[in-house]
């Protein structure tokens, strides 16, 4: 697959998971802002509902204030019974309502009601048919009524005009019962199903908060308070405030999304995943890239040698060269140099088949980290003295007891340090360090030079497989970029690290190795 479409099939995909996680979020803030709407709907009908019962219990104290009255109140009830005619009586009723205006002045207000009736005198009864009794006695009674009638109608009217005149002239504080104010917001909004903490306050006709139900940890935001006006009918520089705030608002709007949250998080991981799966799409195209290079690199490398070898054979066969014993002995050596260069290259090989195992096949046993450092650095004298260099041993691990498989970790200890010699400095002589010590319990083995050193930015890609530091258009080191990982693999495998560090200006390499003693 081409890396373009790749990266198009990648850019398509994030488009989509895009857009789906922006219609859900789309979704969840409308499903909220919807929920929160309904939320104050039900609290301000609720609130309604309660300043409703408080206009209720405040007609019904005039009512009982206006009852308990006795004739010398503010309210005196005159009714006269005149005119008696022939069985018919004109009865008239006067009202006469005393008040106080807002400037303190007493005014009366005077209500005449007139009605005619026909009622019979008590003193015909007798006179009449007995026939007639019933008619007469339920005529009476109607009169009763009426009169009754007329007598609670001005009670009323007395109270309309006591609410109307006196009642927003007191404080609100004696206008309502703040208990029973309590006991009906709970009722109302356990009815309408909140069921939840609140607390409210009082405000009076000044702006000032007469009373507060409770404690509030932190100031809450104006859109979450809900105001009623107590009293709406009172005029309107006389009206008092109800204001109500839920401090568990919040937590009780989101849980009605709650469902939504598993549908947030499986679409997370989904996108995790798929990003993840780009990413090891790309990286294997990278590997397989890599590893076509490097099977490309390797033909032409191997052909090299052989073609040397089969020459050299065949020069061999020549009677001549035979005879001359310089000749041979010179055909000789690139013989073997060309098949030990071969067996390097086999050997990179195998390498490479490593990584295509998950586990390395070991024969772990008992050996000493300070003699096989010192074993391979004084073999590799030769190789660092011939670039007029010099190799440095400080063994000072006291305890250097490991299991490793002998043939590994020295080719470990190899790679260091041919790295050492291949990246070393062309006008600076080769210094080349090997030491050992313990720390925390473990064997630390370290291979420092003095070469040109990696920049930080590669520091931790070197491990990687076939990856090698950009030297620009200089190329006059050979390699697959499989020495490093081989050592990182190996180490691991014995259950250990491995780190590198860079010297100041990026001069000199310093690796690291870290492995578990044997008593661990």
């Amino acid at each position: 697959m081409k890396k373009s479409t790749i990266w198009l099939l990648a850019v398509v995909m994030a488009f989509a998971f895009a857009g789906l996680l922006f219609l859900q979020v789309k979704y969840v803030s409308i499903l909220i802002k919807t929920r929160s709407e309904q939320f104050n709907e039900t609290v301000k009908r609720s609130l309604r509902q309660v300043s409703k019962n408080l206009e209720l219990d405040e007609m019904r104290r005039y009512l009982e204030e206006d009852l308990s009255r006795d004739e010398n109140n503010s309210f005196v009830y005159q009714g006269t019974l005149g005119g008696e005619t022939l069985g018919q009586i004109t009865t008239r009723q006067k009202y006469q309502l005393q008040y106080t205006d807002s400037k303190g002045a007493i005014q009366q207000i005077e209500l005449q009601n007139f009605s005619s009736q026909k009622i019979e005198p008590l003193a015909s009864l007798n006179t009449k048919q007995p026939t007639n009794s019933i008619i007469n006695t339920s005529k009476e009674v109607q009169n009763t009524i009426q009169r009754r009638y007329l007598y609670q109608r001005g009670v009323l009217e007395e109270v309309i005009f006591n609410i109307l005149y006196t009642a927003n002239i007191k404080p609100i504080e004696e206008r309502i019962d703040f208990k029973k104010l309590n006991n009906y917001l709970k009722s109302e909004f356990i009815n309408n199903g909140l069921n939840l903490p609140f607390v409210f306050f009082v405000i009076n006709k000044d702006g000032n908060v007469v009373y507060q139900s409770g404690e509030i940890q932190k100031q809450p935001i104006a859109s979450d308070v809900i105001t009623q006006v107590l009293f709406p009918n009172d005029p309107p520089s006389k009206q008092n405030y109800l204001r109500v705030y839920f401090p568990t608002k919040g937590n009780y709007i989101s849980s009605s999304v709650t469902f939504f949250v598993p549908s947030v998080i499986f679409s997370l991981m989904l996108l995790v995943t798929f990003i993840f799966t780009i990413y090891i799409v790309f990286r294997q195209k990278k590997l397989s890239e890599m590893k076509n290079d490097f099977i490309n690199n390797m033909t032409h490398e191997l052909k090299t040698p052989v073609s040397t070898i089969s020459l050299a054979a065949q020069m061999l066969k020549d009677s001549d060269i035979t005879k001359s014993p310089a000749v041979f002995k010179h055909i000789s050596g690139v013989i073997n140099d060309e098949t030990k260069r071969l067996g390097f290259l086999v050997e990179k090989v195998l390498q490479m088949s490593l990584f295509e195992r998950q586990k390395t096949a070991l024969k772990l046993k008992e050996m000493d980290a300070n003699d096989l450092v010192a074993t391979v650095a004084n073999t590799f004298t030769l190789k660092v003295e011939k670039y007029d260099g010099s190799i440095d041993i400080d063994l000072q691990a006291t305890d250097s007891t490991i299991y490793a498989d002998e043939m590994h970790i020295t080719n470990v200890l190899f790679n260091l340090m041919d790295n050492a010699v291949k990246y070393r400095r062309q006008d600076v002589p080769l210094t080349l360090m090997a030491r050992t010590w313990n720390e925390n319990g473990k064997l630390m083995i370290s291979i420092e030079d003095n070469g040109i050193g990696i920049k930080k930015e590669y520091l931790k890609k070197v491990f990687d497989r076939f990856f090698r530091v950009p030297t620009g258009n200089i190329h006059d080191v050979k390699g697959f970029g499989l020495g490093l990982a081989y050592v990182r693999k190996i180490v691991e495998d014995h259950k250990g690290t491995i780190r590198t560090e860079s010297g100041s200006g990026n001069i000199g390499t310093k690796f690291i190795i870290t492995l578990p003693l044997i008593k661990s």
